[in-house]
């Protein structure tokens, strides 16, 4: 990808009304059946999910990424820390005075852009979270090329300086752990797939599965160096024989809620498309297999 330039950001603001045609029909449909919690950042629009559930929504940059703050009565967690284009932890401290603690789905510079604000960070024991807690320019840059803003940048962000800034891991993961935050238990699931260290977070008691990039409604990114689709369908399957069965999936993109009925769907679909029953549509280098309510972008 080509990275955005001072120029880029001129024109974007003489242009303002000129929306990406991703954004042109938000909010997407799911939103409106949840309730909104006000809150004073712009940039985050926020979501409750369940009791002691909210989702922080991104919905001015092209990933429309969402991260997770999961209450107890003890400690909070949050699931990811978005893009860090603006400041999740005012937004999280706002919604809980509970001390939180930050769990990765992954760590890809979308979901830990604002990692570096927390003191308390968990992570898996693996060199590519180590290599990643290191921060990258490139990578944050390239999420703000032309037409992958929505609206206006938050007052006083650094376009041309942006970065994922480093971030120290206090505490590693590993699969099966438990994170008790008083009356609410949270399992730590290793699916390595979309990115070696991913997992996902399973809130038993109360049937929610909170996936990462495992799985989201929309193109499911499974091109880079580090996806291993052996893994990803071993993982699809680990999430689908959870007992008892979960009753909601919240994905990390574009919908804070989606069916679990979509996981053999996700299995299922990805064993056509490598035995190579299902036809791609070229793009940009890569190809798509498109499914209903999901497709997959792979490297070929």
């Amino acid at each position: 990808m080509h990275l955005a330039t001072p120029l880029l950001f001129i024109l974007m603001a003489l242009l303002p009304n000129q929306k990406p045609e991703w954004c042109r029909n938000l909010p997407r449909p799911e939103y409106n059946k949840l309730k909104r919690v006000p809150v004073p950042d712009p940039w985050f629009e926020v979501y409750r999910i369940r009791p002691g559930v909210f989702a922080i929504y991104e919905p001015h940059q092209q990933e429309e990424v969402i991260s997770y703050l999961v209450l107890g009565n003890k400690q909070a967690v949050l699931f990811d820390t978005g893009m860090g284009i603006s400041d999740i932890r005012k937004v999280a401290t706002g919604l809980t005075k509970l001390p939180i603690t930050v769990l990765n789905s992954h760590t890809h510079n979308d979901h830990v852009g604002d990692n570096w604000r927390f003191s308390a960070i968990y992570g898996m024991d693996l060199s590519f979270s180590r290599q990643n807690a290191k921060g990258s320019t490139a990578d944050a840059q390239a999420e703000l090329t032309a037409g992958s803003i929505c609206g206006e940048l938050p007052a006083g962000f650094a376009a041309t300086s942006y970065a994922t800034r480093p971030f120290h891991i206090t505490h590693w993961l590993h699969d099966g752990e438990k994170i008790d935050l008083g009356v609410r238990v949270l399992t730590v699931l290793s699916v390595p797939g979309h990115t070696p260290d991913s997992i996902a977070l399973w809130d038993s008691a109360n049937g929610l599965l909170f996936t990462g990039d495992m799985y989201y409604p929309g193109t499911i990114w499974l091109y880079r160096p580090e996806t291993d689709l052996d893994a990803y369908e071993a993982s699809i399957k680990k999430m689908m024989d959870l007992k008892p069965r979960p009753t909601l999936l919240l994905p990390a993109h574009n919908v804070p809620v989606a069916d679990p009925a979509d996981l053999p769907r996700v299995l299922s679909a990805m064993q056509q498309t490598r035995s190579g029953k299902i036809k791609p549509v070229k793009s940009d280098g890569k190809s798509i297999y498109e499914f209903q309510g999901f497709s997959f972008l792979l490297s070929k």
